[in-house]
């Protein structure tokens, strides 16, 4: 039981309540056993009492460091409660057995009960020692989940990647950058937005999404955009049109077909009127989408022939539609937006090189489908 003389005042303050007037041992025991060291002061009261004086603070302050065990120490306790000798914790630890003696003492000084009974060169814990120990083991597997996690965002194995990108993206190039990108990182989550070029710009600069893709060029503050892949503006029709034995067209053998066009709101619609005006062309527009993947749908259905670039063409079946290049060559560029000042990280230069690789491996497959359409063209053409 916690003594306390009533009658000793402090001598920096006079208060006689002062926990100056006690031993630091005494306080010690008295905030382990949770006693009360002034009548009416709960234990924790001790931590803002009314007299703080500079002794008491001192004093306070070194009670704070009474109840706090190092990680070292938490190891070496739960390595000797697990193999049971000091000596088998010792070499599992790779230190000296003294050393692990000294680590427990200087737990149980901090503790300030005993861990373990020493009973002929034998330690057998006590029934706070293994009260502890079911803590420290889930204390130990919490810090390993930490570690691994902090492991798997090192190696870009975990996290979370947002993706904001215009519909001709997200429903052709980035699909399979995707699915390749997440084949090995399970524990990543990949977000794929499909909104407009302005819509992507605005969720990069306020840090709704870590990339943005877009056609054509974008002012935004914010962001930095640069170029990423580029595709041919052409016209898609069915493969038994008599414009598909052609390996180029151009605005004049267009004019008389129904054409759908990308709505002239969008990078692609401005293009189309650009290429047949510079051609001296009328551009008569029977259908208006907004969505490649409408126009190909539109073109497979008998509705007309459509004007777009090789990224909206990419997820049309091969044997469907064609897809035939103006001349003089009309380039539409893809663009990558990022943060302007946010350094990138692990997973997004990962999912950058992904993406990269796939854009490689798509101009392989369009040399191949050209060669071939030439081939075709060719022996079209001679017989």
């Amino acid at each position: 039981m916690v003594k306390w003389n009533s009658q000793r005042e402090c001598r920096d303050c006079r208060d006689r309540w002062c926990a100056h007037g006690m031993e630091p041992s005494t306080i010690r025991l008295a905030l382990r056993r949770g006693r009360q060291i002034r009548p009416g002061w709960p234990s924790e009261a001790i931590v803002a009492a009314r007299c703080m004086c500079s002794k008491y603070q001192k004093l306070h302050q070194s009670c704070l460091g009474v109840m706090m065990l190092s990680v070292r120490e938490l190891e070496v306790f739960r390595r000797v409660m697990e193999l049971g000798t000091v000596t088998a914790a010792a070499e599992a630890l790779h230190i000296s057995q003294p050393a692990v003696s000294r680590t427990l003492q200087q737990a149980e000084r901090r503790l300030g009960f005993s861990l373990f009974l020493r009973r002929r060169k034998r330690l057998l814990a006590t029934p706070e020692a293994q009260s502890l120990f079911s803590e420290t083991v889930r204390a130990f597997a919490a810090l390993d989940v930490v570690q691994k996690r902090a492991a798997d965002l090192g190696a870009g194995r975990a996290g979370g990647l947002n993706i904001a990108a215009i519909s001709a993206f997200a429903n052709a190039l980035l699909p399979k950058a995707v699915a390749t990108f997440c084949k090995s990182r399970p524990d990543v989550v990949v977000t794929l937005q499909s909104m407009s070029a302005l819509q992507v710009a605005t969720h990069v600069a306020n840090h709704q999404a870590d990339l943005g893709f877009v056609i054509d060029s974008i002012a935004a503050p914010g962001v930095s955009v640069s170029d990423l892949w580029a595709t041919d503006f052409g016209c898609v029709m069915p493969r038994t049109h008599p414009l598909a034995s052609t390996l180029h067209v151009v605005p004049a053998d267009l004019e008389h077909e129904r054409l759908i066009c990308l709505s002239r709101q969008l990078p692609l619609g401005i293009l189309a009127v650009r290429v047949f005006a510079d051609a001296d062309v009328p551009l008569k527009t029977a259908i208006e989408v907004s969505q490649s993947t409408v126009a190909c749908a539109l073109v497979r259905a008998g509705a007309g022939l459509a004007l777009l670039d090789g990224l909206g063409t990419m997820g049309m079946p091969a044997a469907d539609l064609v897809m035939r290049p103006f001349h003089p060559s009309v380039k539409v560029m893809g663009r990558l937006v990022r943060p302007r000042h946010l350094l990138q990280s692990r997973l997004t230069r990962d999912f950058i090189d992904t993406l990269s690789d796939v854009i490689k491996t798509q101009d392989s497959c369009a040399d191949t489908a050209e060669s071939v359409t030439i081939s075709r063209a060719v022996s079209e053409k001679n017989s």
